[in-house]
């Protein structure tokens, strides 16, 4: 599946699609699906909503990896691994008096879970969880080389991927698709994990 183009700026679309209409109608009519604006994405281009779907070839700034690439990898390299997948959150029609347990999460041995970076738009305070607890696991290492996953089909792991390396500065940032979903169905081990908890970034 090829990267999908980013829409048009709005401002620009209206002046175009004006002056398309003036030279000729139907060419204006061809060209208006254009401007039309996807919701899927921020207009920085970050994805923001329908996260569990099929995910682009590559990502801006990151190489893209396969299970059996990871695992050479991880034999030859000393990786830093981060899972990006979201926290549980209690479901909203559990009564309160019911007991409720956050289901366990397993993922690739060694990694570091750092649940949440992988929204499209951060808060203030997880835009600080993630490029502080990056700094701290990295040693401050800009070229240390790190893998971003979730599960198979998740854009969060993209977002995460995307960030690191456009806007945090990580020259070295591989992403892996694939996620605990590939991982496991090549009967390759996971290992339970605890989230890294937010005030370890203060």
């Amino acid at each position: 599946m090829q990267q999908r183009r980013q829409p048009l700026n709005r401002s620009l679309c209206g002046l175009l699609y004006g002056l398309l209409l003036f030279l000729t109608l139907p060419v204006a009519t061809r060209n208006l699906a254009a401007c039309e604006i996807d919701e899927r994405f921020a207009a920085d281009g970050y994805r923001i909503a329908e996260f569990r779907a099929p995910v682009p070839d590559s990502v801006p700034a990151g190489t893209r990896i396969t299970t059996r690439q990871l695992e050479s990898l991880l034999k030859q390299e000393h990786l830093l691994l981060i899972d990006v997948l979201p926290a549980p959150v209690k479901p909203k029609d559990r009564p309160a008096n019911l007991l409720w347990l956050p289901p366990t999460r397993h993922n690739i041995p060694g990694s570091h879970w750092l649940p949440n970076i992988g929204y499209g738009a951060l808060s203030a305070q997880l835009d600080r969880y993630f490029r502080d607890n990056l700094e701290r696991l990295a040693n401050g290492d800009k070229g240390r080389k790190i893998v971003f996953y979730c599960l198979a089909d998740c854009w969060m792991s993209w977002n995460a991927a995307r960030r690191a390396a456009m806007e945090y500065g990580y020259t070295a940032v591989y992403w892996y698709p694939e996620g605990t979903t590939g991982w496991e169905a090549e009967g390759l081990p996971l290992a339970r994990s605890e989230a890294v908890p937010m005030q370890s970034a203060e």
